[in-house]
């Protein structure tokens, strides 16, 4: 869908804003006025008060030029930014596949630059779609509006304010595209081509395979792509925006294109849903495009890794014992623990290779996760406190929220292993989510470290919020990026 910061034109179809209790803005006053009192009529027989993301389209009305007025809530009058996204999220999910084409939006007198910057992205994550294999979608299922005008008191800030949002809708939209793709056409190759791709965007890339891997020692993640006919993979991305000298910042997602659990099987239903087992690689791939694409002035790495997790004749087997690159040896007690022995050898590798001020991983780690957090907050682990107090502001700016969760040696006892140096499961069902962290940072030595599980808010069905999707939501992108933004480029 195509934004634009322009002063609205005298003809078409118009949206107007309304506070809470339904209190019109001056732009919807006047609207109100040219109409002979229709919108405040309309209000008054409807259900209408003016909360964020609530609408209410009125056709034609009489005295104004146009095939329709709309009047969309934002709150309370001192609107924030994530207020203003679920604001443009949701008239644009009102109209998207209404048949209207264009709409002016008038935020004048209602927000500032940066928050009709906001309204515009929760726009676009509404407007998002999947749609790719979809050959025979009827007419009136498919999206009609795709063009936004938006009439601000800035514009010269508002248009400065999107094009950093812009470029982090973008970097959601890879993300999603990623988590949604299909997983025959997303094996660990074919995905670390669509990485290569964004080289056009000023990004360093470098692939590793499996020839590279096994001579740095990566057993514990070539274990677990060892039963698939697909050469596992590892996708680095850099940005230097920064200074020559500054460390990079380090971000890690776990890529497992399908996961069937291995030989510890999953079962069959919902097995589907693991083709998004690489969301947080997704979300990472998203958030170096969109460091890239808004020039942000920061070095940062961002590395993948990639494999998938077959029931193959020489697929890892649990009792297996495998050797990471770091050189601890884990004993493998089930082949469905197995994002954490991908993401030990990219954590022991990104900070050997690179040094970095800290390292952030995201992964799709544990089903536990969604027990104690659901699908509202991503479960946070760290050994840091400044980083896990700066993520957790991060995501209440962008509402991508997080939780911190604990770790400590009580729980770090029920990985150990009689037969090697750790197991790659805890004690029963207790404390999963906890005990995989533990796991990993046995792989972070003193780095600033922090592991983001978001098995509950990188895939959601059901999701009732306009800005999110079925399925993929891209999660992490937008929190990272206001990370960054907020904390390394000032």
């Amino acid at each position: 869908m195509e934004i634009k910061f322009a002063a609205a034109p005298k003809s078409g179809s118009i949206a107007v804003a309304a506070f809470e209790k339904a209190a019109l803005s001056d732009a919807a006053k006047a609207a109100d006025k040219a109409s002979g009192g229709a919108i405040s009529r309309a209000i008054k027989g409807s259900r209408f008060k003016g909360g964020a993301g609530e609408t209410l389209v009125l056709s034609a009305p009489s005295g104004i030029d146009g095939d329709r007025v709309v009047v969309f809530g934002v709150g309370k009058k001192k609107t924030d930014g994530n207020t203003m996204e679920q604001a443009g999220a949701g008239l644009t999910k009102a109209l998207l596949t209404s048949g209207e084409k264009a709409l002016h939006v008038d935020l004048a007198g209602v927000c500032d630059a940066e928050c009709a910057a906001r309204f515009a992205l929760g726009a676009m994550l509404a407007a998002y779609r999947f749609d790719k294999y979809r050959t025979k979608l009827s007419d009136d299922k498919k999206p009609s509006l795709s063009k936004l005008t938006i009439a601000t008191d800035d514009m010269k800030a508002a248009k400065a304010a999107w094009t950093h949002a812009s470029a982090v809708a973008d970097g959601v939209y890879i993300a999603r595209d990623l988590v949604n793709e299909a997983p025959n056409f997303l094996r660990p190759p074919e995905y670390a081509k669509r990485v290569e791709k964004l080289a056009d965007l000023g990004l360093e890339i470098e692939i590793l395979g499996e020839k590279e891997m096994k001579k740095l020692g990566m057993h514990s993640l070539l274990g677990v792509g060892q039963g698939s006919v697909a050469e596992s993979k590892i996708a680095i991305m850099k940005w230097n925006g920064g200074k020559k000298d500054d460390k990079p910042l380090a971000f890690i997602g776990k890529g497992v294109t399908f996961d069937t659990g291995g030989i510890s099987l999953k079962p069959g239903q919902g097995m589907d849903e693991m083709k998004g087992d690489m969301g947080g690689s997704a979300a990472v791939v998203g958030l170096m495009a969109s460091l890239a694409k808004r020039k942000a002035k920061v070095n940062a790495v961002g590395l993948i890794g990639l494999v998938e997790n077959m029931p193959d004749g020489d697929a890892q087997r649990p009792g297996d014992i495998v050797t990471s690159m770091s050189g601890q040896t884990i004993e493998i007690l089930n082949t469905d623990a197995e994002g954490r022995l991908v993401l030990a050898d990219v954590l022991w590798y990104a900070q050997d290779k690179y040094d970095p001020e800290f390292m952030i991983d995201l992964a799709t780690l544990t089903g536990a996760i969604l027990i104690s957090l659901g699908h509202e907050h991503a479960g946070i682990f760290s050994n840091n406190d400044k980083l896990a107090d700066t993520l957790t502001k991060a995501g209440l700016a962008t509402d991508e929220k997080v939780w911190r969760l604990p770790i400590g040696p009580e729980y770090d006892r029920q990985i150990d292993s009689p037969v090697a140096d750790m197991k790659n499961i805890g004690e029963g069902r207790f404390a999963g989510s906890i005990t995989a962290a533990q796991f990993l940072q046995r792989f972070v030595n003193d780095k600033p470290w922090v592991h983001i599980d978001i098995a509950g808010t990188g895939m959601w069905s059901g999701a009732k919020d306009a800005r999110l999707p079925t399925f993929g939501t891209g999660y992490g992108v937008r929190l990272l990026d206001r990370f960054v933004a907020d904390n390394y480029e000032k």
